[in-house]
């Protein structure tokens, strides 16, 4: 509950500011270095005017002389604030800031006889009035759920949300680098679509009123970058948002950020090369080392990963030989044998899905690749010349997490309308995430499609693994929450 009493105190003050004619809501501040600077760069700056911004997060000293820190996305660094350099009004401004209130300061380096590197103001600028107070200081903003829903708070209290933060837009700088050193080409695709297609998911509805037409938030961005492959552009790859209607858990978050990227005249092969590159290259630019702590357990990304057969890794860990199972009656039966609990029209991939989920992921903490996935839940991938009921498909594991799916993509135009046929008797029989079939992309293949590797990363997941998070909550800065009223 906010605490009305410093509420009205902050607000006396701000009175008090006006009266001294100090703007509480400034203007612009120019502003020579960032915190970090200073400290970095001391010993040429001893001495010299230096200007700097940000908050108030801590305030010490009484009398003619007080101490202050400054924080801004950089760090902090101390203030002196003393009555005969800044003048009388000027001080008094000072003694009217409360933690939190951001102000400007100019003033010369110096360190102190302790050793901090200090700025001595001569000039301070009042540049917002903070009217709420800031989460206790010694313990910062510990309420998980205040620091979901109010993450600007948890921002400015929890230096390791805003070192997570800072380290996603570096993991993704270092994505884009890495892809366009290769040839490939950024694009951006509609997040809204007549079909909702490209994986197995349920979607949002929307409607465009101006066309009077019913849409879909996107699912996947796979159909319209294989699209454009059909047209020429040979590598392509987009980093967007994708919105699924399903539950909300550690690792699923109904808005996330997925990297797709398709590259032509290639297969799920190149791609498996690809993944574990792309993956330790970011790992050395973001954190200078491709082995990592996530959770407690030792992770090393360097390449290359292990490749381990789908069937034979289940049966491994299971003791459940899906080549024995010939049906899908019979693989539900046996995952209800194994205490899982299969959906009544569950196909035989899907229930081999199960069995992963339940007895395999849990085991596989270092990176790898499982290789040929069911035909049956792989619309959109290639089938194996020397097994049909499987595919050229993968999905790489790291800390039991799925990271990534790639297929070789599936370029006969008769063959996917067969199996977009396939999920409509699915969705038909009430599986809701069953693909929806696109004619246009139909079409599209018709034109020849050349023999493609495609790839998903989820950027969220990822984000995860290299920033040490817990829950996808961690790494997303507006997680999607129920309204508390």
């Amino acid at each position: 509950m906010e605490n009305t009493g410093e509420r009205a105190a902050r607000l006396e003050k701000l009175a008090a500011l006006r009266e001294l004619g100090a703007d509480p809501y400034g203007r612009r501040f120019s502003r020579t270095h960032r915190a970090v600077e200073l400290h970095a760069a001391f010993g040429d700056l001893e001495g010299s005017e230096v200007a700097v911004a940000g908050r108030i997060m801590a305030h010490r000293g009484h009398g003619k002389a007080a101490f202050a820190d400054l924080q801004d996305l950089s760090g902090r660094v101390q203030l002196h604030l003393r009555e005969d350099l800044l003048g009388e009004r000027g001080y008094r401004v000072a003694g009217l800031l409360d933690l939190g209130d951001l102000v400007g300061v100019r003033g010369k380096l110096f360190r102190t006889r302790r050793g901090e590197v200090t700025v001595e103001a001569v000039e301070l600028t009042v540049l917002a009035k903070s009217l709420a107070p800031l989460p206790e200081k010694r313990h910062g903003l510990q309420d998980v759920d205040r620091r979901y829903r109010q993450r600007y708070l948890d921002l400015v209290a929890n230096e390791s949300s805003r070192r997570r933060f800072l380290q996603r837009s570096r993991i993704l700088r270092a994505i884009r680098g890495f892809l366009d050193e290769r040839g490939f080409l950024e694009v951006e695709t509609p997040a809204m679509q007549v079909v909702a297609s490209g994986a197995a998911a349920r979607p949002f509805v929307t409607h465009h009123n101006a066309l009077d037409l019913d849409l879909h938030l996107r699912i996947a961005l796979e159909l319209p970058l294989k699209r454009l492959i059909v047209g020429g552009l040979e590598q392509v790859y987009e980093i967007g948002r994708v919105f699924r209607n399903e539950g909300i858990s550690p690792r699923h978050n109904p808005e996330f950020t997925l990297l797709e990227l398709y590259q032509a005249y290639a297969d799920y092969t190149d791609m498996m090369s690809l993944t574990e590159e792309l993956v330790a290259a970011t790992a050395r630019e973001v954190l200078g080392s491709t082995v990592l702590t996530y959770q407690g357990q030792t992770i090393d990304l360097t390449p290359p990963w292990p490749r381990l057969p789908l069937l034979e890794t289940v049966r491994r860990y299971s003791g459940v030989d899906f080549r024995d199972l010939p049906d899908d009656a019979a693989a539900r039966t046996a995952a209800r044998e194994r205490g899982l609990e299969p959906e009544g029209g569950d196909p035989w991939g899907k229930v081999l899905d199960l069995f992963f989920d339940a007895f395999v992921a849990p085991q596989l903490v270092q990176p790898c690749f499982l290789l040929d996935y069911p035909r049956d839940v792989s619309p959109l991938a290639k089938a194996k010349e020397d097994d049909p009921s499987l595919t050229y498909r993968f999905e790489a594991v790291i800390a039991g997490r799925e990271i990534a799916n790639a297929f070789s993509e599936l370029n006969d135009p008769g063959e996917q309308r067969e199996r977009f046929r396939q999920q409509l008797t699915l969705r038909e029989g009430g599986d809701a995430e069953a693909q929806a079939l696109d004619e246009d992309f139909l079409n599209a293949l018709e034109q020849g499609m050349p023999p493609t590797g495609g790839l998903g990363i989820g950027i969220d997941r990822l984000v995860m693994l290299l920033t040490d998070a817990p829950s996808i909550k961690d790494v997303i800065l507006f997680p999607l929450m129920r309204p508390l009223d």
